[in-house]
């Protein structure tokens, strides 16, 4: 019986450093604190190799053939039944379509302002719950920084932008692992998921960064002023709010990814992709 190859252990923890560097030189580049005027494209090369090493790391830890009631605690919270029950050839194989489809689907997005038009939320949210939490964020957030280099219309790397988004697919898959066990609990797993989406990542992380962060380095003064003046003389959080997804839309396009979300999940559950 021939043995399986081992990957030598050093790898794991280089990998894990590469990420955590890749990682906190894109955050200071893209937030202005290092080389403020280097192209955009940089930090969204920085950000995708962070999230390949982090993707990577992850392959090598985890999916490994067996049976998913088998598996160790450990991992039965960091990756998806459907991942747990495969070797790990077809599990690097499903990560790799479904960071696909993360690449595809920010290379389709459009912008206008700070508001995204986009499936990216439903197709995050549909990568956690497959994937399950960590490797769902990774294969987001590859999927943001390589959809970034091959369209990004020349607007700025939001780097808060593609954490928000990759939270929603690591609180898709954490969601998912919630033991409930009543007819519908699916939906109700999904309607939770929907609104840690909105609340949590689109609001708390998207929104705080696009306006603490974005605005100030982003925006031209004159139009900050003049929406200050629009607003009674100062733009404050809350303002900011209304203005971004009511005047210019962003609700709207939520709604329309939770819609999706609703609408390919029976067609996911009866393929047993999820349960």
């Amino acid at each position: 019986m021939q043995k399986t190859r081992r990957f030598p252990l050093f790898v794991l923890p280089l990998l894990g450093i590469v990420c955590l560097v890749l990682l906190g030189l894109g955050i200071c580049m893209s937030s202005g604190f290092l080389l403020s005027k280097q192209p955009a494209w940089v930090s969204a090369l920085l950000f995708g190799g962070a999230a390949l090493a982090l993707f990577l790391l992850l392959l090598l830890l985890g999916v490994s053939g067996g049976r998913a009631g088998e598996a160790p605690l450990w991992k039965k919270l960091l990756f998806s039944d459907l991942l747990l029950g495969k070797s790990r050839a077809h599990a690097v194989a499903y990560a790799g379509v479904v960071a696909a489809l993360c690449i595809v689907s920010n290379m389709l997005e459009l912008k206008f302002a700070t508001t995204q038009y986009s499936v990216t939320t439903a197709v995050a949210v549909l990568a956690g719950m497959v994937l399950g939490p960590v490797l769902g964020f990774a294969a987001v957030f590859l999927g943001d920084g390589v959809g970034y280099l091959v369209n990004s219309m020349g607007y700025p790397y939001y780097w808060w932008v593609a954490l928000s988004v990759a939270a929603a697919a690591a609180l898709a898959g954490l969601f998912m692992r919630l033991p409930f066990r009543f007819r519908g609990a699916l939906y109700v797993k999904l309607v939770l998921i929907c609104l840690a989406a909105l609340f949590v990542c689109s609001v708390g992380i998207n929104s705080t960064g696009m306006y603490f962060i974005g605005l100030k380095l982003y925006m031209p003064s004159d139009v900050q002023e003049a929406v200050s003046v629009r607003f009674g003389g100062e733009l404050t959080f809350g303002i900011y709010l209304l203005i971004r997804y009511f005047l210019l839309g962003q609700i709207w396009v939520s709604l329309v990814n939770f819609a999706l979300l609703f609408a390919v999940t029976p067609a996911l559950k009866a393929a047993k992709v999820v349960q």
